[in-house]
């Protein structure tokens, strides 16, 4: 089983507008919700790829029974801790020409809930899968990578991180399954420039020799690369279509390399994981069944 953790899911409002002036009244042209947060976005790509996968979290309040009714119209099971105070984050994406987002903050959550988390992880055993993504609210322990990656990855869990900087440097010394950083974030890990494919080997590698197994590294237009467990590097460019939405293409991709390389073939999960990226990129939201077997099929 798939396990994705969001500690602070959300619910994204897009509004478009023709134009933004500020200290005005402005209207929308159309808007779109959506129930998000990195985690929750693995879990719904895979089940538009029919894998099943269970999100774990925190929600609170009215918001958050909205966000768990979302994500269980999309056939996802979910098994998130209930807070008892606040309510889950709103978070405001205004498109007007350039994209401006006013992010929530949430809701706290103290130890109670992270104790309730772990009892919820505890059913995690071997062959299982867990992802990690995504930042920490600053109510929690800074550490809580490194204690659940500690606490469950000596199980025969899989472990799955896609975090930046010291939330990911931190726990590859527990030999994470798969790690996903952009190119950009893997610069600023090892404050240098990347200018090529042999740089970007480079310095995946010199993560893979700090303990990670598998390395993606995503690089928006210009494709993604994976080195993997044994050194191989796998090569893909990108699909074809017009850029619509900034969110959650890295996800996506996330999720269409763990459906697609469920057997061991790595060379279709990043074919799979290009196609379920780039199709997240064309679409207003997250991508759906139908787009990603197109962008597919232009894989070849």
């Amino acid at each position: 089983m798939i396990y994705t953790v969001t500690f602070n899911p959300a619910i994204d409002y897009v509004v478009h507008t023709g134009g933004l002036a500020l200290g005005s009244v402005n209207r929308s042209q159309s808007e779109e919700m959506y129930f998000g947060g990195k985690g929750i976005n693995v879990s719904m790509i895979l089940a538009e790829l029919g894998v099943r996968s269970i999100a774990l979290g925190f929600i609170a309040g009215f918001t958050g029974d909205a966000i768990e009714q979302g994500v269980r119209a999309k056939g996802i099971e979910t098994d998130f801790v209930r807070l008892p105070d606040g309510n889950s984050r709103i978070n405001v994406k205004i498109k007007s020409g350039e994209e401006t987002e006013i992010n929530g903050q949430g809701p706290d959550i103290g130890p109670e809930a992270i104790e309730k988390l772990y009892a919820r992880l505890d059913k995690l055993k071997e062959g299982d899968t867990l992802i990690l993504a995504g930042s920490v609210p600053s109510s929690m322990p800074s550490d809580i990578y490194e204690r659940i990656i500690g606490k469950y990855s000596g199980n025969g869990v899989r472990m799955v991180v896609d975090a930046s900087k010291d939330l990911l440097l931190k726990v590859l010394r527990f030999h994470p399954y798969l790690i996903k950083p952009n190119d950009f974030e893997l610069a600023e890990m090892f404050g240098v420039e990347l200018s090529g494919d042999a740089d970007i080997i480079k310095y995946a590698g010199e993560l893979r020799k700090m303990g990670a197994c598998n390395v993606i590294v995503s690089m928006a237009g210009n494709g993604s690369l994976l080195l993997d467990n044994e050194g191989n590097v796998h090569r893909y460019g990108v699909c074809r279509g017009t850029v619509r939405n900034s969110v959650g293409a890295g996800d996506s991709m996330l999720a269409g390399f763990l459906a697609g390389s469920a057997d061991g073939d790595l060379d279709y999960g990043m074919k799979l994981g290009t196609a379920c990226g780039g199709a997240t990129a064309f679409s207003e939201g997250l991508a759906d069944r139908g787009l990603i077997d197109e962008m597919l099929a232009q894989l070849g």
